[in-house]
């Protein structure tokens, strides 16, 4: 499969500058999985900038 990484940072919202996977929807969501969280695209701007992934966080946003 190829990974479409310039037209996924389009419209990638996360404010974690060094991040390796930016782009790479596959690898993130992957390493968020792993720590039990969401990536940043599951959440508002507003939500994003706390880091606070969880899904708690996610839970509670959308109520």
């Amino acid at each position: 499969m190829e990974c479409n990484k310039e037209r996924n940072l389009q419209k990638c919202n996360c404010t974690y500058e060094p991040c390796s996977r930016k782009g790479i929807c596959c690898e993130c969501i992957s390493y968020h999985r792993s720590n039990k969280e969401l990536p940043a695209c599951f959440f508002t701007k507003e939500a994003e900038r706390s880091y606070d992934r969880s899904f708690r966080k996610f839970i509670q946003m959308n109520k």
